[in-house]
């Protein structure tokens, strides 16, 4: 089986390592750094990840180069780790190199964001694409050096995917047999794609944290940061009680969802307690939001996103990281439109939404254009 993974950052890196553990599995990794390619090319170099437990996994990967006819040749299944942002360009770039001859399964680690939406519109006509997703990544990553190793942090127990309405009950069928021989953990298929969209994640998650940090009254509204915090072992008070009022209100957008299309997103569950079924015996306090968020030994070591203060002392976030460009400007852009187009108020994540883009100063507006402009209605 050949698996092509589109990214080589920290999931596209460590994925391939797992993958290539696994007898008869070709992995070729479609990069856009030249600088990873062209070290893959040179020699024999391993591809190194670093569990916790302090073993050290190696791999090469078959292919590592910027080429998507190379890379997709011959390929059984697309793994897409690149940041939202990036998957508009990488979906107009692959759609002409994909196999023809044969099934070929498209999918995104994690599906969030609409991916089926953008999929189904790059790839209109090209009926023997599945395209799929999965809820959430399969192990945290970070400590990425590009082409040489990466740090692997904790594992989920259980793996979801689901695939677009369009595909055939057949095909979920061979989905889940082609990840249940890449992944240990089990690989169950959903019911709906909407289930994967309102999935709890990074777009309320790292927005609330944000807000709570640097927001309108927080410590550091008008302070640079002295040292490197974390993401979730430092996550404020603040920010965990922000990110349990999102949370509430996507809920809502879920309840309002299965009203709407008459369907079943039960599986969508409130954060807390997909954090808790995700990481079990990881989480060792997790009575509230903010005890479990700081407890979580799967989430201990990742670092929230700060640079050198170009007007003086000390650290300040960055306005480049994924947290602005992918989980502000596509995770909640899309919640923000979908909430509008069901009725739904969200006055937690609306402000959150509002306050990071005139923050930011550079994010676009609304919605991504690929999202279907009859939803619900033609749903």
């Amino acid at each position: 089986m050949k698996v092509t993974i589109c990214g080589a950052g920290r999931t596209g890196h460590l994925n391939a390592v797992l993958f290539k553990q696994n007898p008869g599995i070709e992995v070729s990794v479609l990069t856009s750094s030249a600088p990873v390619a062209e070290r893959w090319a040179r020699g024999n170099d391993l591809w190194q990840a670093e569990t916790r437990d302090d073993r050290v996994l190696n791999a090469r990967p078959d292919y590592v180069g910027t080429s998507p006819s190379e890379a997709l040749a011959n390929a059984d299944i697309v793994v897409i780790t690149q940041p939202a942002q990036a998957r508009p360009a990488l979906m107009r770039d692959i759609a002409r190199h994909l196999p023809k001859d044969r099934n070929v399964y498209v999918g995104a680690i994690p599906g969030f964001c609409g991916f089926d939406w953008l999929a189904a519109k790059a790839l209109a006509g090209q009926d023997n694409v599945v395209i799929w997703g999965m809820k959430d990544v399969p192990h945290i990553a970070f400590d990425l050096i590009a082409g040489k190793r990466v740090r692997m942090g904790g594992a989920k127990a259980e793996l979801f995917v689901a695939l677009h309405r369009r595909e055939s009950a057949a095909s979920g069928a061979a989905l889940v047999a082609m990840l249940n021989r890449l992944y240990e953990a089990p690989v169950t298929l959903l019911k709906d794609y909407l289930e994967i969209t309102l999935t709890p994640g990074n777009a309320l998650m790292h927005p609330a944290v944000l807000y709570a940090l640097i927001g309108p009254g927080a410590p550091f509204e008008n302070a640079p940061f002295n040292e490197p915090l974390c993401w979730w072992s430092d996550c404020p008070q603040a920010g965990a009680e922000l990110l349990e009022a999102c949370d509430a209100e996507n809920q809502a957008i879920r309840r309002a969802s299965e009203a709407r299309l008459g369907i079943d997103l039960s599986s969508v569950k409130p954060l807390q307690q997909e954090l808790i079924e995700a990481y079990g015996d990881q989480i060792a306090d997790d009575r509230t939001m903010y005890t479990l968020l700081r407890t979580n030994r799967a989430y201990a070591g990742i670092r929230a996103p700060l640079v050198a203060n170009p007007h003086g002392r000390g650290l300040v976030i960055d306005r480049e990281s994924r947290a602005f460009h992918e989980d502000i400007a596509f995770g909640q852009a899309l919640l923000v439109s979908m909430a509008g187009r069901l009725d739904v108020p969200v006055p937690a994540i609306a402000k959150t939404y509002r306050w990071a883009r005139d923050y930011h100063g550079g994010l676009a507006g609304g919605a991504p254009d690929y999202v279907p402009t009859d939803w619900p209605e033609a749903a």
